[in-house]
């Protein structure tokens, strides 16, 4: 007899999806039925995977010729112009505790991730202090710094440099959308979703002040809930990356906006595909948890800046993007096996949009071991974010633009979610 809605059965179906072990596990299933030729929609073809190597080792070298790879982290674009903009974040704070200028990095890193999502090929940001250019996701990130430091998100005019419950439940899509310069001619694609997204998050925050932060919720509660989880559990200077997913997932697993659910737990980035096998409620689902994996990755950095040690970055996987997985199919390592497949429209639930990505992630790690050789680094001196960084991402980039002036191989349909 099934578990009913809302259940244990419910709980701990949700609690297995929530950690990058279920999505290593449930994505390798895929990897190895297509590998058996088994999918309906993608071929892989190992003997190309030099080729990605060499075009992703190559881009590195050109972007980091020292040796010295970043992080993949939203910082990089907040960094874009080459401008220090935690300098400016800094500046703009003054002379402060490093748990207060961490607090406020924290809030600047949630609000910007989960702004983050494909911006589509029309829109761009002018900043107005240097009068720089910027389009997709470097425009994202400058344009939300802005607003950060106008402060957009708080509902304190006192204390502008916060995002607080308040600050978002009264956001408005016109205000977020005068932020980001959107008009008639500069659209931004998921506008609506991305403000939408922000409101259900202060309307979690509202809810769970416990984990917020208490009588001002924000998001940099999750920071502290982190490093002292109780009122007799002291602050802990040591943490792992997967501390921070995990709180990121059971903390906001309530905003997003997918109607996918088990019961009545939301579940968000996890999709349905009828060849996935797993206990439970959870047969038939895989995870990917694209934004809170790359917002942990983005918290990567602020938790040091802090003066918290982050370990274990190998636990998270790579992120299930069109740039990576479009350097996949842009070197050969994946094809469609019917090219009309790249013509249509897609949503992030159909059956190819959720292979495409489970073979991303999968295969990246592949990719990362033959990337390493090439630059005759080992997985402590450049881990996979690393890889990402110097990168993947970069040169899933620069084929679009190569073969597609930019666009993705494959279209889905964004809600400002996902991708």
């Amino acid at each position: 007899m099934q578990p009913l809605p809302g259940s244990a059965g419910a709980e701990e179906a949700a609690s297995a999806l929530r950690s990058t072990r279920a999505i290593r596990e449930r994505c390798g299933q895929l990897l190895a039925r297509a590998r058996a030729g088994e999918s309906r929609w993608l071929t892989v073809e190992d003997g190309f995977m030099e080729t990605a190597a060499r075009e992703v080792a190559d881009i590195t070298r050109k972007r980091y010729p020292k040796g010295h790879i970043p992080l993949h982290s939203r910082w990089r674009h907040l960094e874009a112009g080459g401008v220090d903009r935690k300098a400016e974040l800094e500046r703009l704070l003054g002379p402060v505790p490093n748990a207060v200028l961490g607090e406020a990095m924290v809030d600047l890193t949630f609000v910007s991730v989960l702004l983050d999502a494909g911006a589509g090929h029309e829109w761009k940001y002018v900043e107005p202090a240097t009068g720089q250019t910027f389009t997709r996701s470097e425009g994202l990130g400058v344009a939300s710094f802005h607003a950060f430091t106008a402060g957009l998100f708080s509902s304190d005019r006192k204390r502008p440099l916060q995002v607080d419950a308040a600050g978002l439940r009264g956001l408005s899509t016109d205000h977020l959308a005068s932020a980001f310069q959107v008009r008639d001619n500069n659209p931004l694609v998921g506008i609506e979703g991305r403000a939408v997204l922000l409101r259900r998050l202060g309307e979690e925050m509202q809810e769970r002040p416990e984990v917020f932060g208490g009588e001002v919720p924000r998001p940099s509660g999750i920071y502290a809930q982190i490093l002292s989880p109780a009122p007799d559990v002291p602050r802990t200077a040591d943490v792992t990356a997967h501390d921070i997913l995990s709180q990121i997932l059971l903390s906001c697993s309530g905003i997003w906006p997918s109607s996918n659910a088990i019961g009545s737990v939301p579940m968000g980035d996890c999709w349905r595909h009828e060849a996935v096998r797993g206990e439970g409620l959870s047969d038939g689902w895989v995870p990917f948890h694209k934004l809170s994996q790359w917002l942990t990755y983005s918290l990567l950095e602020p938790f040091a800046w802090s003066g918290v040690k982050v370990r274990g970055l190998e636990a998270l996987t790579a992120l299930p993007e069109y740039r990576n997985g479009g350097l996949l199919l842009d070197t050969g390592v994946l094809r469609l096996r019917d090219q009309a497949a790249a013509r249509e429209t897609w949503k992030p639930g159909d059956e190819l949009i959720v292979e495409w990505r489970a073979l991303t992630v999968a295969l990246m790690d592949e990719l990362a071991v033959e990337v390493r050789k090439l630059l005759h680094l080992d997985e402590h001196r450049m881990p996979l974010a690393c890889v990402l960084e110097g990168g993947t991402w970069a040169a899933g980039r620069e084929l679009a633009q190569r073969h597609r002036g930019g666009l993705p191989p494959l279209k889905v349909a964004s809600d400002g979610t996902v991708f």
